[in-house]
Parts: C-alpha cells; sequence; structure tokens
C-alpha cells in the first residue's frame, strides 16, 4: 500500500512539473495580418508594435505579425488579405479604410481593426457606437477638419485667395471632405480650383495647371493616394513656392509648410488594443470605434524661408510644433 501511495505521489508531482510546461509549449502563439496599402517604408508601424509592447506582446515571442504590402496597388489589396485568410490569422489590421473594404469583400467573420478611416462615411460601420459587423478601430474624422485647415490657410495669407485643392476623386473620404472644403471657400471668400487625381502620374500635371491658373496657395485633402506621395507634393510645392496646408504632420516633416490634424502615430499605437481586446474574445461588432482625441497644427519655417513667405506670429503662436 505504502508504494502504491508513494508511486501515485510521484505521478502527481510529475504532472504538476512537466504538465505546465508541455501546454505552454503547444500553446498556439495568435498570428496578426497587417494589410498595408504603401511599401515597407512605414512610418507609423513602430507606434502600432509600441501599443503592443505595452500590453506585454513581443513579436516573434508571443506575437506574429503577417506583413502584406500593396505598394500603392489598390488592386492587389483583395488578394493580399485573402492571403492573409489562408495564412490563418486571428485579426487583420489595415491602414486606411480603402485596405478594409477590401477585407472586408474577402471575410466577413474575421475581425478587422482600421488604423485610419471614415467608417461610416464608407459603409464599413452601422454606428461609431455600435459598429455591428467585422470592421472597427480608429476613425480620423477627416473630413470635420477640412474647414478648419482653409481657415488656417487663409488667416496665414490672406491675399492669397486663389487656392489649388489637390484630392482624389476616386477616394468617398475625400470626396465628402472637399464638398466641405468647397463650401468653407465660399464662406471665406476663397477661390477654389479643384484638382482631381487618379494616379500618381497626375500630381505634375497638377501643379501645372496651378501654375497656369495663378493659383497663389495649396490646400491638400487627406486620401491613401496623397499620403503615398507626400514626398513628391511636397517637393512640387516648394518648386512652385507654393504655401501649403497639409492633412498630417507627416507632410510637415517632409518639407511642407503647414499641417494640421490628428496625431496618426498614436491611432496606430490605440488600434493595438483593439487587437489585444479580440485577441481576449471581444467581438468587433460590440467595440465602439474611437475618434482621435489629439489633434496638432504644426509649421515649418524652414518651408516659409523656401517659399519666400512669413507666417504671421498669431498663427505661429497657436502651433503645437515649429520647425525651424
Amino acid at each position: 500500500m505504502t508504494r502504491q501511495i508513494f508511486a501515485l505521489a510521484l505521478s502527481v508531482l510529475l504532472v504538476a512539473l512537466i504538465g505546465p510546461r508541455q501546454a505552454g509549449a503547444s500553446e498556439r502563439i495568435p498570428r496578426v495580418g497587417i494589410l498595408f496599402i504603401g511599401g515597407k517604408d512605414q512610418p507609423h508601424l513602430a507606434s502600432f508594435k509600441q501599443g503592443l509592447r505595452e500590453l506585454g506582446y513581443t513579436e516573434g515571442k508571443n506575437i506574429i505579425l503577417v506583413y502584406r504590402y500593396a505598394e500603392g496597388k489598390e488592386e492587389r489589396l483583395a488578394d493580399l488579405a485573402a492571403e492573409l485568410v489562408r495564412e490563418k490569422v486571428d485579426v487583420i489590421v489595415t491602414t486606411s479604410a480603402i485596405s478594409a473594404l477590401a477585407a472586408r469583400r474577402v471575410t466577413r467573420t474575421l475581425p478587422i481593426v482600421m488604423t485610419t478611416g471614415n467608417p461610416l462615411a464608407t459603409g464599413l460601420a452601422d454606428s461609431l457606437a455600435k459598429p455591428g459587423g467585422n470592421v472597427t478601430g480608429l476613425s480620423v474624422m477627416a473630413s470635420d477638419l477640412s474647414v478648419k485647415r482653409l481657415e488656417l490657410l487663409k488667416e496665414s495669407f490672406p491675399k492669397r485667395t486663389r487656392v489649388g485643392a489637390l484630392w482624389s476623386p476616386r477616394d468617398r473620404e475625400a470626396e465628402i471632405q472637399f464638398k466641405e472644403t468647397e463650401e468653407a471657400a465660399k464662406v471665406l471668400s476663397v477661390r477654389l480650383h479643384q484638382l482631381g487625381i487618379t494616379s500618381a502620374d497626375d500630381i505634375d500635371r497638377a501643379f501645372n495647371a496651378m501654375t497656369k491658373a495663378r493659383d497663389s496657395a495649396l490646400v491638400v485633402i487627406l486620401s491613401p493616394l496623397v499620403t503615398l506621395n507626400s514626398k513628391r507634393i511636397v517637393e512640387l510645392a516648394l518648386k512652385h513656392r507654393l504655401p501649403g496646408i497639409y492633412p498630417t504632420r507627416q507632410f510637415v516633416e517632409e518639407g511642407g509648410l503647414m499641417a494640421y490634424g490628428p496625431l496618426i502615430a498614436d491611432l496606430y499605437r490605440r488600434a493595438a488594443t483593439y487587437v489585444d481586446k479580440i485577441l481576449k474574445g471581444r467581438t468587433p461588432a460590440d467595440l465602439p470605434i474611437e475618434q482621435p482625441m489629439r489633434f496638432d497644427f504644426i509649421v515649418n519655417l524652414t518651408a516659409a524661408k523656401q517659399i519666400g513667405v512669413t507666417v504671421p506670429p498669431n498663427v505661429l503662436v497657436r502651433a503645437d510644433k515649429v520647425i525651424r
């Protein structure tokens, strides 16, 4: 009897020591697909990884990130999303509303987390409070900021009343922003010259059209197309000596004059919290979509010098950041 009790105790001890180790070894590491509309040069990916680290995730250790890049080719997004589904990822993180739409065309069940976009304008959610489908995440509220940008441009350069508006007519969100900018232009007595672009090849032609029309300033309306070509847009604005206001600080950090908008890096960091909640069992349909809490106004005085303009002190004092 004593020998039987000893054998039983030894078995219990071995299960206690070895069992958890075996369970841990067989535990599946969560896989998160990230669908980029751009290429591998992603300025905000570090912020998303930072958000994951703050929640206890380390890439390659207790979470696997699966990357897919469309390299600016919108038509590739659906195929790349399908690849992520075949990779058996647990959630797809998208870097634009266009990417989220492409992913949702492929799957209506796999959770999708947006980092930026307008989910209501694009039909990705029933409401911000109750998305209702398999898409949730962050909204940039881009359409609500267009008027403010034009006001800042007019206040900075009141005599420059002919303004070129660079936008992408193929983008539903950009269309809403353009219409709001158009209405604001009427109130501010600004003559708005609409310059629709559908590809990178149109950008040079748009700036040449602004020169012929004698436009004296520039407003850029947010869309993936302009973001992917931000450096080229900024270079041409400087070349044509056009003071411009841009939708995100990325443009100004690349040499543009002014920007007003949400902190995109902050949205990417917050997207990690959605991934965490979904991995822990929450459903996208019940996760409210967040609106940005932080906005910033940034001015590049080096660009002002290159263009040959002076940003008034009353505008400059309101800047959250000034590049000198």
